[in-house]
């Protein structure tokens, strides 16, 4: 795991002339066998998912794009969830970087969450609904 993290300081006398998005802190964070206590993870491609499958015993996976309003609408919850379900590892998929999962995985529609166990896929929800979603990560979590 490793951090890049950038800052500025500046006095008030040279901050009078400079455009306020020069004020920002960047946080850069590099996950390498990151502890699946640890959040929602993005996964970039195919090789990515079939690791999550394989080093996982049950995973739960957000297929997302980036202009859906009722994927970003739910996020928060997935987050939420990922703090409470610590049995479970959860992934999100863009399908529009990723066509290729999208299209191994039927999803045709988003959000589209796929709980796997074992590598295999045993529940799917299609729709920003939390408490269907939360069912089923419970249900799938109820065997451990």
């Amino acid at each position: 795991m490793s951090f890049f993290i950038r800052t500025s300081k500046l006095t008030s006398a040279t901050t009078r002339s400079l455009p306020s998005r020069l004020f920002t802190t960047t946080i850069t964070r590099s996950f390498s066998n990151t502890n699946r206590i640890m959040g929602v993870h993005n996964l970039a491609n195919k090789v990515e998912f079939d690791a999550a499958l394989k080093d996982n015993k049950i995973v739960v996976l957000d297929a997302f794009a980036t202009w859906c309003g009722p994927c970003k609408a739910i996020a928060p919850k997935i987050v939420s969830f990922s703090e409470t379900h610590t049995g479970a590892h959860f992934v999100k998929i863009d399908v529009d970087e990723c066509p290729d999962v999208a299209q191994e995985l039927g999803v045709r529609a988003m959000p589209t969450f796929m709980i796997f166990k074992n590598g295999e896929k045993i529940q799917e929800i299609v729709g920003a609904n939390p408490v269907a979603l939360e069912a089923a990560i419970a249900n799938a979590l109820k065997d451990e």
